[in-house]
């Protein structure tokens, strides 16, 4: 319980902290732009079984590769694919702790 609290808390109340601190005048839709970074949940469905709570994201699905990570980070550099790139960082910081709680 306290394990998914933390987590989407994590993947919700973080970019819209990011949102409201530095995109002030549109963190609307800064907010929603980041919150797309969950999107690349999508990974999980090709893995089997699809959710196995004891499994750690990172490393295990494709767009949780560490490979898609990096690319995730080299989106923070452009000002245009900022927001997306902070979206993606986010959910891996998400999953990190996740991972972390789990003692994986």
């Amino acid at each position: 319980m306290i394990q998914s609290l933390i987590h989407y808390g994590i993947h919700f109340v973080a970019p819209m902290l990011v949102a409201l601190l530095f995109y002030k005048p549109k963190w609307i839709r800064a907010y929603l732009i980041m919150c797309c970074g969950i999107l690349i949940d999508l990974d999980h469905l090709l893995a089997t079984p699809m959710f196995d709570p004891n499994r750690c994201s990172i490393g295990f699905h494709p767009l949780h590769s560490y490979y898609a990570i990096g690319f995730y980070l080299l989106l923070l550099l452009p000002k245009k694919t900022r927001l997306v790139g902070l979206g993606l960082v986010i959910h891996i910081m998400a999953d990190l702790a996740d991972c972390a709680l789990m003692g994986s």
